[in-house]
C-alpha cells in the first residue's frame, strides 16, 4: 500500500510517498481504509528528531495521526466496532501513522464518525479536538464565566479551541492577522487583538488561563495577562518534569526537561500562576463526546485546504508556512 513516510531523522528526512506493507492487526485493533487524514504541526516536527527521545518510531515510518475512514477488519477482542463502520480517530504516539491507504487504530482510540460530516471534515477534528478538550476542560478546568487566552485563533487549534471554550461558557481572547479578524469573531472570540497593530500583552488583562500555541516569547508574555492562580497550558514547550514523569523518562531526560522549563517555571511562580506542558493523547471516549458537539453543530470544522493523496508532501509544506486558516487535510478517496 502507499503511505507518506520519512526515512531518517534530521535535516534531510526524505519525506515522500512509498510502498509499504499493509499493517498487521492486533486483537484490540481495527484495520481502517483511510478516506482522509489531516496534517498537524507535530507531523513536521517529528522528522526533525526533536521528539525522538519520547515518541518512538521504527524507521522508515508513516507520518500522520488523524484519520477518518471505513473499518474493513477488526481484531478478535474488538466489541464496539464492526466492518463497514465509519470512524474517526487519532493514533498519535502509537508507533504508526495515518497518511496511508490503510491504518491500524486501537479500539480505545476510535469513535463513530459524526453522520453529517464527510470524511474530510471528520479527519480534520481528532488532534485539535482532543488537544483542546484535554487542555481546556481536563487540565485547566475551564468553567463558565472564566476568561481564556487562545493565541493564533485562525489556526487549526485556535479555530477549534475558541468554539470549545465558548461551549464551556468562557470569555475568549485571541490574536490573529487583519484578514482573519472576522473569522475568529464568527467562531465566538470576544476580545480580538490584531497582532499586526497591537501587542496582546498591552491590551488583555485578568485572564484565568492561557494556551501556549505559538513558539518564541509568546508564552512568557501570556503570563503577564493572567490573574494570580491562573494557568498556562503549553502545547509547544518547553517540556517539563511532570511530562517527563508521565512518560517514565529516565533520570537524564528528566533533568534535561527540568532545565528546559526552569526559566518559564520561575516566571510563572513569580506571578503566582502555574505552567504545564501538554502532549495530547488518543482517547476514543473523549472523541465520541466531541462528536456529539459536532452532531449538534455547536462546533463546526474549519478547513483551509484539501490536498489529494499524491500531494501529501505538499500538504505538509503548506502547513509549515504557518498561514493556514483552520485545518489542512489529505484526501485519499473521493467523497
Amino acid at each position: 500500500m502507499k503511505a507518506l513516510t520519512f526515512q531518517r531523522y534530521g535535516k534531510s528526512p526524505q519525506i515522500g510517498l512509498a510502498e509499504v506493507a499493509r499493517p498487521q492487526l492486533k486483537p484490540d485493533e481495527l484495520l481502517v481504509q483511510v478516506h482522509a487524514a489531516s496534517v498537524n504541526p507535530i507531523d513536521n516536527m517529528i522528522p526533525t528528531g526533536i521528539f525522538k527521545a519520547v515518541v518512538k518510531f521504527e524507521l522508515p515510518a508513516t507520518l500522520g495521526s488523524d484519520l477518518a475512514g471505513i473499518v474493513v477488519e477488526v481484531g478478535r477482542r474488538v466489541t464496539r466496532f464492526k466492518p463497514g463502520d465509519a470512524i474517526f480517530a487519532n493514533i498519535f504516539d502509537q508507533g504508526t501513522g495515518s497518511i496511508a491507504e490503510f491504518a491500524v487504530v486501537p479500539e480505545s482510540a476510535a469513535a463513530l464518525k459524526p453522520t453529517h460530516l464527510d470524511f474530510v471534515q471528520a479527519a480534520s477534528i481528532p488532534m485539535v479536538g482532543l488537544t483542546s478538550w484535554q487542555a481546556l476542560k481536563e487540565r485547566a478546568g475551564l468553567r463558565a464565566g472564566q476568561k481564556v487566552f487562545i493565541p493564533a485563533g485562525s489556526g487549526g487549534i485556535g479555530t477549534f479551541a475558541i468554539q470549545l471554550a465558548k461551549w464551556l461558557g468562557a470569555t475568549v481572547g485571541t490574536t490573529t492577522s487583519t484578514g482573519n479578524v472576522e473569522l475568529v469573531r464568527s467562531l465566538g472570540a470576544d476580545e480580538v487583538v490584531d497582532y499586526r497593530k497591537q501587542e496582546f500583552e498591552t491590551v488583555l488583562r485578568g485572564y484565568d488561563a492561557a494556551l501556549g500555541t505559538v513558539r518564541g516569547d509568546s508564552i512568557e508574555k501570556a503570563i503577564g495577562i493572567l490573574k494570580p492562580g491562573g494557568q498556562v497550558v503549553s502545547l509547544v514547550g518547553p517540556l517539563d518534569v511532570a511530562f517527563a514523569r508521565a512518560r517514565r523518562a529516565n533520570f537524564v531526560l528528566t533533568a534535561v526537561f527540568a532545565l528546559m522549563s526552569r526559566k518559564i517555571q520561575r516566571m510563572a511562580k513569580k506571578q503566582n500562576v502555574t505552567y504545564s506542558f501538554l502532549f495530547a493523547r488518543p482517547d476514543g471516549a473523549q472523541l465520541a463526546q466531541i462528536g456529539q458537539l459536532l452532531e449538534t453543530q455547536r462546533i463546526r470544522p474549519v478547513i483551509d485546504k484539501v490536498f489529494p493523496f499524491e500531494q501529501a508532501p505538499q500538504a505538509l509544506a503548506y502547513l509549515a508556512q504557518g498561514r493556514a486558516r483552520g485545518k489542512v487535510v489529505v484526501q485519499m478517496l473521493p467523497k
